[in-house]
């Protein structure tokens, strides 16, 4: 059986759809992320516009608007499912590393 292509969100791909849970444009994203993670995370046009293009074909994000060469776009509730689902993934991983290496203990 194949592996969902989306199963696991890389740090770009969650970033982005967080980013669309309001109507954005590409470059509204790309400042968003930076911002976000104190340009930890940097999104380049080729990375973003090759991912909003898989996301709309899997429908998990939908273009709201066009103007001349500038797209808008917002998370689908598919979308949605999958930003919980991968919170809840590393949500997982950080507790089984705080039971593990940490004792259980709160720091």
């Amino acid at each position: 059986m194949a592996r969902d292509k989306y199963q696991t969100l890389t740090e770009q791909m969650f970033y982005i759809l967080i980013c669309l849970t309001q109507e954005s444009c590409g470059v509204d994203i790309m400042k968003k992320v930076e911002e976000l993670t104190n340009g930890r995370v940097i999104i380049g046009p080729g990375t973003l516009y090759s991912l909003l293009d898989n996301f709309v074909k899997e429908k998990i994000i939908i273009e709201t608007k066009i103007e001349n060469r500038r797209k808008n776009y917002v998370i689908t509730s598919h979308g949605t499912e999958m930003i919980e689902k991968e919170y809840l993934r590393v949500t997982k991983l950080k507790n089984d590393y705080e039971m593990l290496i940490k004792g259980g203990k709160e720091q």
